[in-house]
C-alpha cells in the first residue's frame, strides 16, 4: 500500500474505504459479522482510512454505521484514521428512495453530534470531522469556529467540508485550516476539477467519494442487473438505466483497453487515474465484498504516467456520457 498526506499532516492509505454501503443506500443492511470481517481484512491489506457518518443508518437505527465501524475497528484504533460527519439527518417523511436531507449545523447540534460519534465509534478522538453538507442558516465561519474549539479540546484532530466550492473553502480555511474536502469525483463526474488549483494553493487534500460512479465504472453491471426498490439508490440512478448503459459503453471500452495493458481491472484504472494526479486525491470506494475490497485497494499499485493520465483526460473530454447521479437534495430545517 502507498500512502498520501492530506493537508498538513493527515497521512492515510492511498485508497480508503467508504463504509456507508454497509448500512445505507445499497439495499438492506449487510450482515454485521461479515462486515466486521471485511473491515479487519481491510486493515490486513494496508488500508488505514475509514469513512463513516452519524447519518448512515436505517429508520430503526439511524446511527448503525458508526456503531458497526467503531466496534469492528476498535482493536486497530492506534493504526488507523477514522473520519465521520455531522450536520444532516434524513427526511424520513419522504417516500422517495433517495430521501432529502435536512441540514443542521448549529453549534449546539454539533457539540451533541461529536459526543455521540465519539461514543459510538468507541474512541477518544476523531481523526477528521466532516461537515456533511452546508447549512444555509449557519455561516461556515461559525462552524469553523466550533471546529477550532473541538481541535483545542482534543476531540477531533482535523476537519473538512463535503460537497463545497471555492468560496466556502476559502471562508472556512481563514478561521480554522481545512485539512481536506470530500467531494463527489469520478471519470463520470469531473465538475470539481476546477478546484484543484485552489486546493493546491491552500494545501488541502481531496477525498473522492463515489469514485467509481456508484460502482458503474467497475463494469460489473448490465441490463439484467437488479437493485432493491426503495432501499437501493442505484435503482433510481441515471447511469444504470438501459439507455445509459449503451451510451456509456465507450467509456467502459476505454477502461478495458488500458486495463489490459496494465494487467489491471477497469475499477483499478479508474482509481489509479485520480491517485496519480498532482493534487493529493484519496478515493474511498465502498464495497461489501472482500474480493472487490482487495481489487480496489490494489489500485494503489497500478502506476499511470503523467502522459497516460493526460491522455485519459483528453479521451474523457471527447466522450458523450449519460447523466450520472449527482447527490441528495438538501433541505433547510
Amino acid at each position: 500500500m502507498k500512502y498520501r498526506t492530506l493537508g498538513k499532516n493527515l497521512t492515510v492509505s492511498a485508497v480508503g474505504l467508504g463504509c456507508m454501503g454497509f448500512s445505507h443506500a445499497y439495499g438492506a443492511p449487510a450482515d454485521k459479522n461479515e462486515m466486521t470481517e471485511l473491515l479487519a481484512r481491510a486493515v490486513d491489506f494496508g488500508c488505514t482510512f475509514f469513512d463513516t457518518a452519524e447519518a448512515y443508518g436505517t429508520p430503526d437505527n439511524p446511527h448503525d454505521n458508526e456503531e458497526l465501524v467503531g466496534a469492528a475497528l476498535k482493536p486497530y484504533r492506534d493504526k488507523i484514521v477514522i473520519g465521520t460527519k455531522f450536520g444532516i439527518s434524513f427526511d424520513e417523511t419522504s417516500t422517495e428512495t433517495n430521501k432529502p436531507v435536512i441540514a443542521d449545523s448549529r453549534p449546539e447540534v454539533i457539540k451533541k453530534s461529536v459526543e455521540g460519534s465519539l461514543k459510538r465509534l468507541q474512541t477518544d478522538y476523531i481523526d477528521i470531522y466532516w461537515q456533511h453538507r452546508q447549512d444555509p442558516n449557519v455561516p461556515v465561519e461559525e462552524v469553523a469556529g466550533v471546529m477550532h474549539r473541538l481541535i483545542d479540546e482534543g476531540k477531533i484532530l482535523s476537519w473538512g467540508l463535503s460537497e463545497v466550492g471555492e468560496e466556502i473553502i476559502r471562508r472556512a480555511h481563514k478561521i480554522c485550516p481545512v485539512t481536506a474536502i470530500q467531494n463527489r469525483y469520478s471519470m463520470m463526474y469531473r465538475n470539481y476539477e476546477k478546484l484543484f488549483p485552489v486546493l493546491d494553493e491552500l494545501n488541502i487534500g481531496l477525498v473522492a467519494f463515489s469514485p467509481l460512479a456508484n460502482g458503474f465504472l467497475s463494469g460489473a453491471y448490465d441490463k439484467n442487473s437488479k437493485f432493491e426498490a426503495g432501499t437501493d439508490y442505484r435503482s433510481v440512478m441515471p447511469q444504470f438505466t438501459a439507455e445509459a448503459l449503451d451510451k456509456n459503453q465507450s467509456l467502459l471500452d476505454l477502461l478495458d483497453e488500458l486495463a489490459a495493458q496494465k494487467n489491471a481491472t477497469k475499477a483499478q484504472i479508474s482509481l489509479a487515474w485520480m491517485i496519480g494526479k498532482n493534487t493529493p486525491i484519496v478515493p474511498i470506494p465502498g464495497t461489501r465484498k472482500i474480493s472487490r475490497l482487495k481489487e480496489n485497494l490494489g489500485a494503489a499499485d497500478v502506476n499511470l504516467s503523467t502522459d497516460e493520465i493526460k491522455a485519459l483526460d483528453a479521451a474523457l473530454d471527447k466522450l458523450t456520457l449519460s447523466k450520472v447521479y449527482d447527490g441528495t437534495k438538501v433541505n433547510s430545517r
